[in-house]
């Protein structure tokens, strides 16, 4: 079988393919949604990770669908990187995935069905390390490549983190590196490959799973939590600050960021999504002196991007200590400063 790269096949790809967070805003206020049960939590009002579905006083169901197109060249690192970015969302709710549902459309006509084995057998290698069942799925015949999950998780109804907790004081912790957007508009221009960017192949691949590392009290420090994503740091970001009706600040050379991602962006490595996370933001944020590359960063289209922890002061540095050991990059970034919503970045 000639071997294709999978970024070769599509216009965009990864969570840079989302519809733009104002545009997705404009659709969602003309549809009525059926009125919510009460036992419904959590839903997407907030544009919140995921929704949350009390069932006992000991258990809710958190509920999430993420896929795209490939971001990736190889079949079954797509497959895993896709699975990685939809299980975060259940991971970013403060829950743990317990089954996946495959979404799955494939150009049969252009597409050996060995590439398809391989983005499956991807996507239950990494579910295997989330010990999360793979159950089934829908699959059509499409003109492009698309793979995704549909997630189900449990969480206990207290301990519930969202997007609208944050606190005055809160610590802001992040757990991955930004700049998979940059690195992977290289990957897709052939300036790079899969091997000369590992560390963001490795990233884009590690869980979530934050809540896994925590003790009880350190899970209950965290006051509000989203994923970056597609929306970039400054999305994600004002949308958390929006929710919790907070004013947030972030001290950009603390920042993570992958060690080739300035030199992609000052190479004009960029997507469509730098330009509508800037345009979704523009009002709300406060950038100060940032220029260059240095404000393309903030408004970079994550994929399986880290987790956005608001930590109570006083548990922050033992949050921080206790993720080490996963996050290689994880670090403290900011902290909530207001009661008026905003991003600030100093």
């Amino acid at each position: 079988m000639e071997k294709i790269r999978l970024t070769q096949t599509v216009q965009k790809g990864g969570c840079a393919a989302k519809v733009a967070a104002a545009e997705l805003r404009k659709i969602l206020e003309n549809v009525r949604f059926p009125e919510a049960h009460p036992a419904l939590l959590v839903d997407g009002r907030h544009f919140d990770d995921a929704a949350i579905y009390k069932i006992t006083d000991d258990t809710a169901l958190v509920q999430t669908i993420d896929f795209f197109t490939p971001i990736v060249d190889s079949p079954h690192l797509f497959g895993r990187v896709a699975s990685c970015n939809a299980v975060s969302d259940v991971y970013a709710m403060g829950g743990r995935p317990i089954t996946a549902l495959g979404v799955l459309a494939f150009p049969t006509a252009s597409l050996d069905n060995q590439i398809i084995g391989e983005v499956l057998q991807g996507a239950s290698d990494l579910l295997s390390e989330a010990k999360t069942n793979f159950v089934g799925g829908h699959s059509i015949d499409d003109d492009t490549l698309k793979f995704g999950l549909a997630v189900t998780g449990l969480v206990h109804p207290d301990r519930i983190w969202t997007n609208q907790g944050a606190q005055i004081g809160d610590q802001l912790i992040l757990t991955k590196p930004l700049g998979t957007g940059a690195s992977t508009a290289a990957l897709k221009r052939s300036e790079v490959t899969e091997e000369e960017i590992s560390d963001v192949m490795s990233s884009m691949t590690r869980l979530n799973n934050a809540v896994e590392y925590l003790s009880p009290d350190e899970i209950l420090a965290i006051h509000a939590a989203t994923d970056i994503t597609g929306f970039g740091l400054s999305g994600h970001s004002w949308q958390l600050s929006r929710a919790s009706r907070r004013g947030l600040q972030f001290e950009f050379d603390a920042l993570p960021i992958f060690k080739r991602a300035q030199e992609f962006i000052e190479a004009g490595f960029l997507t469509k999504a730098h330009r509508t996370n800037r345009e979704y933001t523009s009002e709300h944020l406060n950038t100060g002196l940032l220029d260059g590359w240095r404000l393309q960063i903030i408004h970079d289209p994550q994929t399986s991007g880290g987790l956005l922890l608001s930590v109570s002061k006083d548990h922050a540095d033992s949050v921080l200590s206790a993720l080490k050991s996963h996050f290689p990059g994880v670090a403290i970034v900011g902290e909530v400063t207001s009661s008026a919503p905003g991003v600030t970045f100093l």
